[in-house]
């Protein structure tokens, strides 16, 4: 009898034992899904709007004229580039995955950018060089553009503030484009000073210009708010072709009735956009996807 009982006892704590090692450790239910949510978190798409505004560079690389002077050089007759100096606007919608640390992003944009330049021309009379006309050419060119970009960022930390740097491509189509030009001057060849200044000439400008592509770089930063995620960033886009159309330089009759015409040029700008975005995959409806 006592032999039974110690047999039967040593198989339930055999059996016992057993069931121990097969329990799982209290913890492993959280590390596990803890490792689910890391992998979760390490994938993700994103939905948002951004908008903000833009500052314009004109870089003419090839320089023309109607007019040529036979009295002084052509250079004179230059336009002088104004950079930086008039604030454009964008608006943005974007589309982003995330892997990882590393983001890749297309971000269809309405840019409105403005830049200006100006040139003088001068007469005179060779006889009196005290009759002069001196004629001033102030003009705003505005455009508007349909970019298309695709951006690779990184996040530089993985807190809830969080910056990052980019870098990308973009292509811009061009969806319309005006021009003012302001024209003033002085007169002495009545015998006095005369001064004017003449209402602007604003005309439609798109046959004047075409799409172009560049190159851009920046940097930003995330700041994640619940499930929503706030942007901030700031990038420089270096265009990298001609935004003047060769072939219509010369086919705007106002425009080359009062001497202006259309250098080869590439456009730069410093663009700076705030917004949000909203994750498109989530774990359950009680975790929040940005935040462990």
């Amino acid at each position: 009898m006592k032999k039974s009982l110690l047999l039967l006892t040593a198989i339930l704590i055999c059996l016992g034992t057993f069931g121990q090692s097969r329990k799982k450790p209290s913890g492993f239910n959280a590390k596990e899904k803890a490792k689910e949510q890391e992998k979760f978190l390490n994938k993700q798409f994103w939905l948002g709007f951004k908008a903000g505004i833009n500052l314009s560079q004109a870089d003419p690389t090839v320089r023309y004229s109607i007019l040529s002077p036979t009295n002084y050089p052509i250079g004179t007759t230059n336009k002088v580039y104004d950079s930086f100096n008039k604030v454009g606007s964008q608006a943005s919608i974007e589309v982003t995955f995330y892997y990882k640390g590393f983001s890749f992003s297309t971000q269809p944009t309405y840019l409105h950018s403005r830049f200006t330049y100006s040139n003088q021309l001068t007469w005179d009379n060779p006889e009196n060089a005290k009759e002069q006309l001196i004629l001033n050419y102030d003009n705003e060119q505005k455009l508007d553009y349909a970019d298309l970009p695709f951006i690779i960022k990184y996040d530089i930390t993985h807190n809830r503030l969080r910056p990052y740097v980019q870098a990308g491509i973009f292509y811009s189509i061009l969806i319309n484009a005006t021009k003012s030009v302001t024209v003033s001057g002085q007169d002495y060849a009545s015998g006095g000073t005369n001064q004017f200044t003449n209402e602007p000439i604003i005309v439609g400008a798109k046959d004047l210009f075409t799409n172009y592509w560049g190159l851009m770089a920046g940097g930003g930063a995330n700041y994640n708010l619940g499930n929503v995620r706030l942007v901030l960033d700031i990038s420089y886009r270096k265009g990298m072709s001609n935004i003047a159309n060769t072939k219509n330089r010369y086919n705007n009759d106002r425009l080359s009735g009062i001497g202006d015409v259309q250098d080869d040029t590439k456009l730069n700008n410093i663009v700076i956009s705030a917004g949000c975005l909203f994750p498109m995959r989530f774990l359950s409806n009680s975790f929040k996807a940005l935040d462990k």
